[in-house]
Parts: C-alpha cells; sequence; structure tokens
C-alpha cells in the first residue's frame, strides 16, 4: 500500500503549454441530475470546471438547466432525454460521468444502456451514484473503455458483493481484479483507497474526515476525477485519478480548521487555487 502525499500533486499538476487550448484539457460528458436529484450534477460540474476541463457539456432534465447555468455559465447543457444529442455527445467525448443525480429507474438505467453500448477504448468512463447501483443490481454487460468506479462502502458491497465488516484491502484487491485490467475503483471511506484491477499498487489517503459526510461530496469528488482524468497526459490515469481524489480532501481538512461541516460548494471553489500553488 501507499500512502499518497503531496508529491503526487506536484507531479500531476504542472502548467499548461503557453500552445495549448481549451481543446487540449478534455472533452467532458457529465451525465445526472434526474428529479429530484438536480443539485448534484451541477455540483459534480462545478468541480470539473474548477479542476480546468477544457470542455464541459451537461446532460440532465431541462428544467435542471437554468439552475446548472445560473451556477456555471461556463458548461454547456442539453435536455437528457434529446437521444439524438445524447448519442452525438458521447461520441465526441473524451471523459464521460455518469451517475451524479441519476435515478434508478428504467428510463435511467435506457441511459446507462446506451452510454455502455456506445463507448470505446479511448475513452475514460466514470460511473459514480446511482449509476454503480444500475449497473451492479443490473447485472449490465462492462463497458469497452477505460472504467472507473467511485462507489461508497454500500455501493461497493453491491458492486463487489463484499459486506462493509469484510471490505479490508486484500479483499477489495481481489474483487477488483475480477473486472477487466487496468479498472480503477475509488472506494470512498475513512482512509479511501483506489485499487487497480490485476496491479499490486494500492494508494491509500491520509486526509480527510467526518466533516465532509454531507450530500454532494461525493459529486464534487467525482467532478474532481473527471476534471484531472481529462487532462494530464504525462503520468497515469491512476495517478491522475489519486491525485484528484487526494486533493479533494486535503482541502477539506484545511476548511475544516475553520467549520464544523465542509459544503462541498465551498471546496469546489478552492480547488484552482490549490492547482495553482502546486504547480510552481
Amino acid at each position: 500500500m501507499k500512502l499518497v502525499s503531496d508529491r503526487l500533486l506536484k507531479k500531476v499538476i504542472i502548467n499548461r503549454s503557453p500552445d495549448s487550448h481549451k481543446g487540449d484539457y478534455g472533452r467532458l460528458l457529465l451525465i445526472g441530475g434526474t428529479y429530484p436529484y438536480g443539485g448534484a450534477i451541477i455540483m459534480a460540474a462545478l468541480a470539473a470546471v474548477r479542476s480546468g476541463a477544457g470542455l464541459v457539456t451537461v446532460a440532465t432534465e431541462r428544467e435542471n438547466i437554468p439552475a446548472l447555468h445560473a451556477h456555471l455559465p461556463e458548461a454547456m447543457a442539453f435536455d437528457l432525454w434529446e437521444q439524438e444529442r445524447l448519442m452525438e455527445q458521447i461520441r465526441k467525448a473524451t471523459v464521460i460521468l455518469i451517475g451524479p443525480g441519476l435515478a434508478e429507474n428504467s428510463l435511467e438505467k435506457s441511459v446507462l444502456q446506451l452510454v455502455l453500448q456506445l463507448v470505446n477504448k479511448q475513452q475514460i468512463l466514470i460511473m459514480d451514484g446511482g449509476a454503480i447501483s444500475l449497473f451492479a443490481k443490473q447485472a449490465l454487460p462492462f463497458p469497452n473503455s477505460q472504467t472507473i468506479f467511485t462507489p461508497h462502502q454500500k455501493e461497493w458491497e453491491s458492486l463487489s458483493g463484499l459486506p462493509i465488516e469484510s471490505q479490508d484491502e486484500k479483499s477489495s484487491q481481489k474483487a477488483v481484479d475480477q473486472f477487466p485490467k487496468g479498472t480503477l475503483v475509488v472506494q470512498k471511506r475513512n482512509g479511501t483507497r483506489i485499487f487497480q484491477s490485476r496491479e499490486k499498487d494500492v494508494y491509500q489517503l491520509q486526509v480527510g474526515g467526518p466533516y465532509q459526510a454531507t450530500g454532494g461530496m461525493g459529486d464534487t469528488l467525482a467532478g474532481m476525477i473527471a476534471g484531472f482524468a481529462g487532462q494530464f497526459e504525462q503520468v497515469s490515469l491512476f495517478e491522475r485519478v489519486t491525485a484528484a481524489t487526494y486533493l479533494h480532501s486535503a482541502i477539506a481538512d484545511e476548511l475544516a480548521k475553520e467549520v464544523y461541516v465542509v459544503l462541498p460548494t465551498e471546496l469546489s471553489q478552492q480547488i484552482s487555487t490549490w492547482m495553482k500553488n502546486f504547480s510552481q
């Protein structure tokens, strides 16, 4: 097991080339925020944009779009139920995040099935929240993509078959190894662990605490992971995901010195400043 430190952030977060443009920093598609969970995809989008993602498009329910744009005019958005547009955007994306605020019903299942059907090996697919639950409970086929799961302990139980009390490092790694080689799992818990299928290295955090136990914290983490996944290609995807996960909790630790509970939207406001500090 490797304990994560600031050194990884200095390795991952590098200065941008003067000749670069927004297309060099990821074309992200975020899918979720179906009624009544509209805020989840907004928090994920805020975190993705503030993590430096080049282009962020959100597929959500039409009624949620004005609220999204009020918080984040930098993101593009369209109605999740426009299937032709959804198919087009899935094919264009370099990183797809599905699940923040995704309800678990037959309509949302059809969206997840479409994503699983269309993604390819050159794309990165992140499954969070409702997408993990639908994927596990419906026994859906594994996607043909670089895949990342971001489960909390109950979702990991559903996905792996391991009861919460049995989710030790060895058992969890064995479960992760049942997935295709290279699949990543961010096991959210006290001392969050990041696994990679069929690899021995496991990263574990020593940052974070109970002040993060509030709605939207996982959505913000998923957005940060998507943002980091779409850039910093000088390092492995495993390192990008781990760096985003570490930064998320490191910011929370600092904010918790002054507040009892850390709000996800307040955390995301700090992302770009912290990234600037580590890039120097």
